[in-house]
Formats: structure tokens, C-alpha cells, sequence
């Protein structure tokens, strides 16, 4: 028997901000305790190396299980972990903090790596308006 393996990853689509979304310039997530949270560590992936990564390679290197095998494991057992991760469904981006509260659109190119785009750029307003990419939205953190 297969395992179904879900994806986070989308195609030549634009994630905006949400609707209430406090934020309106991109900030960077502040640490909490001294420590990064998932948001922070997924601002600092994605700025660090713009469209070289999916949303499937950003969701699990800052899922816990992606953080606890780092760089000590092997292909073959990151593999095994990152299967077994997704095949159960993930939130993808659109559930990200970058989105919901941080001012931060996450676009995905036609081969489905990202990039962040602070809400009051010219980027962002420019992705947001152009009719032959997907627009979504992050989702809201509260109810309407």
C-alpha cells in the first residue's frame, strides 16, 4: 500500500496579507524568550535565500521535527522524516505568521519557490495587481 504524501507548495500564486493584518510595513517576527519562533525562523530562511525554496522546504525545516534533525542527519534520513512528516496534511503558508501579522506576502514562482514581499513595496503592490498570477489570501487570525 502507498502512503499519500500532501504538499504545502503552489504554483505561480501570490499570498497578500490578511484582512486584519496589523502590520502595514514588513516586520521582522521578533523572538519570544530569546528564542525564534516558527514565523522568525521562516522570515530568516526565505530573506536569507529568495526563490530557492518550495513552501514544503520552508513548512518542514521549521517544524520541530525539521529543526531537531538539522544538519546532523543524513539525505536518506531526512527523507524518511519529511515523507512521514507530509503524510499527514500541513498548514501551508497562507497559515504563516509572515502573513497574518507581520506584513509580509509570500509570493511562489512557476516552480513553486518563495519569496517575501512587505506589504508597502512596490514589489508587493505590483504582485498584488498583476491578473495572471493567483491571489490569495493569508488567512485571518481572528473571526470575521
Amino acid at each position: 500500500m502507498t502512503k499519500t504524501v500532501y504538499t504545502t507548495n503552489c504554483f505561480n500564486t501570490f499570498i497578500q496579507v490578511a484582512e486584519d493584518c496589523p502590520a502595514r510595513s514588513g516586520e521582522e517576527p521578533p523572538a519570544r524568550a530569546g528564542n525564534p519562533t516558527v514565523a522568525g525562523l521562516q522570515y530568516k530562511m526565505i530573506v536569507e535565500a529568495p526563490y530557492k525554496y518550495t513552501s514544503d522546504d520552508v513548512i518542514f525545516a521549521t517544524s520541530a521535527r525539521g529543526r531537531q534533525l538539522g544538519a546532523k542527519a543524513t539525505k536518506q534520513e531526512l527523507s524518511l522524516a519529511r515523507e512521514e512528516f507530509f503524510s499527514k496534511g500541513q498548514a501551508c503558508l497562507r497559515a504563516s505568521g509572515l502573513g497574518k501579522r507581520f506584513g509580509w506576502g509570500v509570493h511562489a514562482d512557476d516552480e513553486g519557490r518563495v519569496a517575501i514581499h512587505a506589504v508597502d513595496s512596490k514589489r508587493y503592490q505590483a504582485l498584488a495587481r498583476d491578473p495572471a498570477i493567483q491571489q490569495v489570501r493569508a488567512m485571518r487570525t481572528r473571526r470575521a
